[in-house]
């Protein structure tokens, strides 16, 4: 009898061995519109965000992310694939990954595949169905359900540009709680669907789009109130950099098509103020909503056995170079946040390594135990989770329109041409001395070699991505 009771005591171990090593990784993905790299964690002191700083100190921050191109349908579309977007493919904001990408299979739709529950929640793909399917339950927005339906509108039609009508004003402080705007409506539906989740017992991949920080810049008032107009100043480059070719520099439409913003020039100093205020009110409620999420998954026990990326779209000009919003070929735009914690992995902190968005999906897939589809130009950075200064990548690339960039650990180099392929425009700044980027320094006789070097790199890696691409 002993013998027997021993027999089935090592069978139910071995049973439960082989159950949790079999236990799939849950995936919480959490998008944010235009979120610049402005944060805490980041080491900028301006903008209060403890709960994505708390996210990054508990897992590795990339320093050096960068968005393939800087608009929003085409970097999530891109992204969302893990394909290089080219002259005909992933161009402007109004992207449909399906139209652009045919037969392509999303990251979500991978995991639905491999047995995964999938839910989106919010601005995912740029249009709510792109790839329908990708999810088990039909994709859900917070405007017909609950949220303001103005706001929402307001982030996701961008129609109105060629209509030659005007929005509403660009910022509002509304008198409200935080689920009278969209991204309090999202954060609660989110943490309903993880009590959903918890109850099923299948893994599940739940991605949450977040709206703000993009225009309008809607907030309650109380995040408001937690910045100093007096403490708020413009960009110390608050002007084009030195040299920068006409390409480089933009007219901003889409912050043009809302209301008291002129049609050609520079904002008033004064609504530049209340723009960046605006901006940093709207990154803590958000970060806010996502502090919700985040302590939900915590509450419910599900924090050990799911992964957790979070990712802005693209960067955001707050007035540097003149500029504000995306749209553009400067670090400002490209540079973006990007932080995953996975179970099994202790390294925290950052790293300098160089990704791009396009390593997202194989670099999930990798995490989750996931065959790769055959269709994926990125490089899973899982090893980066292990060995943050591990030596990676030398290079990424992002483009605009006709505007093709590459970068490496110092320099970033870009030129336009036109659909004829003639140059119009070149730049290059080192980032070891101009972090900022504020004066370009093609002429500079003594980085000629380095122009070359980057110039052939960019040339090839276009050529190969227009094979791959057929």
């Amino acid at each position: 009898m002993k013998i027997l009771n021993t027999i089935l005591n090592l069978i139910l171990v071995l049973l439960l061995f082989v159950s949790c090593k079999e236990e799939k990784p849950n995936v919480l993905f959490i998008a944010v519109d235009d979120l610049r790299p402005e944060l805490s964690c980041y080491g900028h002191e301006k903008i209060i965000s403890p709960n994505i700083d708390k996210l990054a100190s508990n897992g590795l921050m990339f320093v050096n992310a960068y968005c393939n191109v800087p608009v929003c349908g085409a970097s999530r579309a891109s992204l969302l694939t893990g394909m290089r977007p080219t002259a005909d493919r992933f161009v402007g904001y109004n992207t449909w990954a399906e139209k652009d990408a045919p037969g392509a299979v999303s990251l979500p739709q991978v995991f639905k595949n491999n047995g995964y529950y999938t839910i989106s929640n919010g601005k995912v793909f740029h249009h709510l169905n792109d790839i329908r399917e990708s999810w088990s339950e039909d994709p859900w927005n917070p405007a017909e359900n609950g949220g303001s339906y103005l706001d929402y509108q307001a982030d996701t039609n961008l129609a109105i540009l060629n209509s030659g009508s005007k929005r509403g004003m660009p910022y509002e402080a509304g008198d409200v709680d935080d689920d009278t705007y969209n991204d309090g409506v999202l954060a609660k539906k989110t943490i309903n669907d993880l009590k959903r989740l918890k109850e099923m017992g299948k893994p599940f991949f739940l991605a949450a789009g977040f709206f703000k920080p993009h225009l309008p810049f809607t907030a309650p008032q109380k995040y408001w109130d937690l910045y100093s107009s007096d403490k708020i100043s413009l960009p110390d480059n608050y002007s084009p950099p030195v040299n920068s070719p006409k390409a480089a520099i933009h007219n901003f439409g889409e912050l043009r098509s809302y209301y008291g913003v002129p049609p050609e020039g520079p904002v008033s100093d004064e609504m530049a103020h209340d723009l960046i205020h605006g901006y940093y009110a709207c990154v803590t409620y958000v970060d806010a909503q996502i502090g919700r999420v985040l302590d939900a998954l915590d509450d419910m026990g599900l924090s050990d056995n799911t992964i957790v990326v979070l990712w802005g779209d693209h960067g955001w000009q707050l007035g540097e170079h003149s500029l504000w919003c995306k749209h553009a070929n400067f670090k400002t735009s490209l540079n973006a946040p990007l932080i995953v914690k996975a179970p099994g992995f202790k390294e925290t902190g950052q790293t300098q390594a160089l990704v791009e968005f396009i390593d997202i999906f194989p670099s999930l897939c990798d995490l989750a135990d996931i065959e790769l589809p055959q269709q994926l130009h990125g490089k899973s950075f899982v090893p980066l989770l292990n060995n943050p200064q591990k030596p990676w990548k030398d290079a990424v690339y992002s483009r605009y329109i006709w505007g093709e960039s590459i970068k490496n650990q110092r320099y970033l180099y870009t030129e336009w041409t036109d659909e004829n392929g003639v140059m119009q425009g070149q730049m290059i700044y080192d980032h070891t001395n101009d972090p900022d980027e504020n004066q370009n320094i093609i002429s500079d006789v003594s980085i000629r070699d380095t122009v070359e070097v980057l110039k052939r790199k960019l040339h090839q890696a276009i050529e190969s991505r227009e094979k791959y691409s057929d």
